[in-house]
C-alpha cells in the first residue's frame, strides 16, 4: 500500500519495533505452521450439521451465480431484441448507468488513497462530505419533477440530515477512531493493494454485467420483469456481501497473525485459502451479519426513541434488548477473524470472539463507541452518491423518464461497491480488536484501547453522579 503520513510515524515505528521484539517464534503459532499446508487449521472436530450447513450456503452461492448469469444473459437478449417494439431507448438508458458503474469503482479507488495519505482527515472528511453527496441526490431527484421522484427525493434529504445530526453528536469520539485506525492498518499485510484491487475490479464486472439484465427486463416493464429486477438485486447485494467478507476473513486473518503471534503473512494467500476452504462459512456469516444487524439496530432506535417510563414498555424494550445481545453473540462480524485464523464454523466464531469480548472490562462498550463501522458505511454512501449523481445528471439530460430508476440503481451499486473496496480497512480493526481481546497485556499493543476505557469509565461516573444530583434537587423540591 502506499506511504502513510508522517502525523502517525512515531506509532508505526513503535508498532513495527515491538513486532520485531515478538516472544512467539513462528512455529509457536498455529495458523503460521499450517499455512504451510495452505489451509488453517480446524479448530475442533467439526460436526455434521456444520459440514452440511457449509456445504449448502456454499452450493447456495454457485447456483444463485450459476442461475442469475442465464437469467440476465436471457433478459438481455430479449430486452435488445424487443426494445424498439416496447419504445425502450438502450442507448438512452445502458451508457449512464454503465457509466456510474465505473465511476463507482473510480470513486472506491480514490477513497483508498485518501485514506492512506491521511487517516484522520478522511474520518472527518467523510461525516461531512457524506451528508452533502446524499443531499444532492435528494435534490436531483426533487428536480426531476414528478410526485414519486418529490417523494424519494425527501427521503434521500431526511437521510442527510440525519447524517449531519449523527456527525454532530459523534464528534467528540473522532480523537479515538483516528488513533485507532492509524494504529491498525499501520502496516497492511503483503499484497493487500492487489487483494482489494482485484475485489473492487470483480464488483465493477459483475455489477456492470447484471446492469445488462436490469435493462433487458425494463425494456418490456411487466410484473414478471419487476420480479427478475428484484432477483436480480437481491443477488447483488448477497453476492457483494460475500466478495465483501472474503476480503475480510483473509486481511484480518494476516492481520491477526501479525497482532496475536508477531508473524507477517500475505494477504494472497489468505484471499486464495479463504475463496478455497472458507467460502461456505463465509457466505453464512454473509447471510446472518446483515440479518441480526437490522434485527439489532432497530430494537435498539425503539429502546432510544420510546424514552417511556411505563413499566410494561420498559420491560418489553429490556426482553427485546436481552434478544438482540443474544443474537449477536452467534451472528456477528468479529466472528470472520477466527473462522480465517483457525478455520471455525461462523456460529461458533462468533461466539468465542463476543464472549471475549465481554470477559474484557469496558472492552464491549469501547467497541461500541469506535466509529470504524458508521465511517466505512458513510463512506460507502459517498461513493454511491457520486455514482448517484454521475448517472442521474447524465440521464436527466437526455431522457428524463428514465432519471429516477437509473439514479436509484446507481446508488445501490455504488454503495456496494464501495463496501467491497473498504472492506480491508474493517478487516485491520476487526482483528486488532479480536488479538487484543485475547492477549490486552501483550507488548505489540499500546495505551490506546486501556486509556479509552479509562474515559469512559471517567464519563461514565460523571453522568451517574450528575443524575445522583438531578434526583436529589427533585426530592428536595418535593420534600418542599
Amino acid at each position: 500500500m502506499p506511504t502513510p503520513t508522517s502525523n502517525i510515524h512515531a506509532s508505526r515505528v513503535q508498532i513495527q519495533e515491538l513486532r520485531t521484539r515478538s516472544p512467539h517464534p513462528l512455529s509457536s503459532s498455529p495458523i503460521a505452521f499450517k499455512e504451510q499446508q495452505g489451509r488453517p487449521p480446524p479448530a475442533a472436530q467439526q460436526t455434521i450439521a456444520g459440514k452440511l450447513s457449509r456445504n449448502l450456503f456454499k452450493g447456495l452461492l454457485f447456483s444463485q451465480l450459476t442461475l442469475t448469469s442465464l437469467l440476465v444473459i436471457v433478459l438481455t437478449i430479449r430486452g435488445l431484441i424487443l426494445a424498439s417494439s416496447h419504445h425502450f431507448h438502450p442507448k438512452k438508458w445502458y451508457p449512464p448507468l454503465l457509466a456510474s458503474v465505473g465511476v463507482s469503482g473510480v470513486a472506491s479507488l480514490a477513497w483508498q488513497c485518501i485514506f492512506i495519505y491521511n487517516p484522520s482527515r478522511a474520518v472527518k472528511a467523510t461525516f461531512w462530505l457524506s451528508p452533502i453527496l446524499t443531499c444532492s441526490v435528494g435534490i436531483l431527484l426533487v428536480l426531476i419533477g414528478s410526485a414519486v421522484d418529490a417523494g424519494i427525493g425527501a427521503v434521500f434529504v431526511l437521510f442527510a440530515i440525519t447524517q449531519s445530526l449523527y456527525g454532530c453528536w459523534i464528534t467528540p469520539r473522532f480523537e479515538y477512531t483516528d488513533k485507532i485506525l492509524s494504529l491498525s492498518t499501520a502496516f497492511p499485510p503483503a499484497r493487500t493493494r492487489e487483494v482489494v484491487c482485484l475485489s473492487i475490479i470483480i464488483s465493477v464486472v459483475y455489477s456492470g454485467f447484471l446492469v445488462t439484465g436490469i435493462g433487458g427486463a425494463t425494456s418490456t416493464r411487466t410484473n414478471l420483469d419487476l420480479m427478475f429486477i428484484s432477483v436480480i438485486l437481491i443477488s447483488l447485494a448477497w453476492t457483494m456481501q460475500v466478495l465483501k467478507n472474503v476480503q475480510q476473513v483473509a486481511i484480518s486473518r494476516a492481520r491477526y497473525v501479525n497482532f496475536a503471534h508477531g508473524e507477517d503473512m500475505d494477504a494472497w494467500d489468505g484471499f486464495r485459502v479463504a475463496i478455497k476452504h472458507l467460502i461456505g462459512s463465509i457466505c453464512i456469516g454473509s447471510t446472518l451479519v446483515p440479518i441480526i444487524v437490522l434485527i439489532r439496530g432497530s430494537i435498539r432506535s425503539v429502546n432510544l426513541m420510546s424514552g417511556s417510563s411505563d413499566e410494561v414498555m420498559y420491560s418489553g424494550g429490556d426482553c427485546f434488548s436481552s434478544i438482540a445481545n443474544k443474537m449477536i453473540t452467534y451472528g456477528n462480524k468479529w466472528g470472520f477473524v477466527h473462522v480465517g485464523a483457525y478455520d471455525k464454523g461462523f456460529v461458533e466464531a462468533s461466539s468465542d470472539t463476543w464472549k471475549k469480548f465481554r470477559s474484557r472490562n469496558e472492552l464491549e462498550k469501547v467497541i461500541d463507541s469506535d466509529l470504524t463501522s458508521s465511517f466505512c458505511f458513510l463512506s460507502a454512501v459517498s461513493v454511491g452518491a457520486v455514482s448517484s449523481l454521475t448517472a442521474g445528471i447524465w440521464v436527466l439530460l437526455i431522457h428524463k423518464d428514465y432519471a429516477l430508476e437509473v439514479t436509484l440503481y446507481a446508488f445501490i451499486i455504488g454503495y456496494f461497491v464501495g463496501r467491497v473496496g473498504l472492506a480491508w480497512i474493517q478487516a485491520c480493526i476487526l482483528a486488532y480488536y479480536v488479538a487484543y481481546s485475547e492477549d490486552p497485556q501483550s507488548m505489540r499493543f499500546d495505551g490506546t484501547i486501556q486509556n479509552r476505557i479509562q474515559r469512559l469509565q471517567m464519563l461514565s461516573a460523571r453522568r451517574d453522579n450528575m443524575e445522583l444530583e438531578v434526583g436529589r434537587e427533585r426530592e428536595d423540591g418535593d420534600n418542599s
